[in-house]
């Protein structure tokens, strides 16, 4: 049966927050190494890398705030903490500036393990009947995997 924020139970609510929280650590986390690549990125593809980082940091702004509010609209609490989200990431921080070659691979491995968490995600949600979320997570996925695609073509 279909359910909406209002109609599932309260445990539902929580299991499906707690997803909707880890992709929200890993998409935040995912933008700032985009940011990080954006500004720091040099050599020879400066400029496709440089407006491709911009394109994912600026997508997965939007992104963070369209996930954090569905777990809001579940009643739950969004993670807002740099050290929560930090914490929770299965994506880390990179030091230093890595190569051009090793910003795209970390960063298609960001893509892939973001587009996972959202797939656990929906598919939670699916179990739940809460098919607004399940849809938020597959169109946020399929997100992820394009700009995995897009950043694994450079180096293909």
């Amino acid at each position: 049966m279909t359910q909406t924020a209002a109609t599932l139970t309260t445990n539902a609510q929580a299991e499906i927050v707690n997803g909707l929280n880890q992709c929200v650590a890993e998409t935040v986390v995912t933008t700032m190494l985009a940011q990080n690549f954006h500004w720091n990125v040099t050599g020879m593809a400066f400029g496709p890398l440089h407006d491709l980082f911009q394109q994912i940091y600026e997508d997965h702004f939007v992104a963070q705030d369209d996930l954090a509010e569905r777990a809001k609209a579940l009643h739950g609490h969004a993670e807002g903490t740099l050290g929560g989200m930090l914490k929770r990431s299965k994506v880390t921080e990179v030091e230093g500036v890595p190569a051009a070659e090793d910003m795209i691979r970390l960063m298609m491995e960001a893509q892939n393990t973001v587009a996972s968490s959202l797939a656990e995600t929906g598919s939670l949600a699916a179990d739940h009947g809460d098919t607004l979320t399940e849809d938020l997570c597959i169109a946020r996925g399929q997100t992820h995997e394009k700009f995995a695609w897009l950043l694994r073509a450079h180096i293909s």
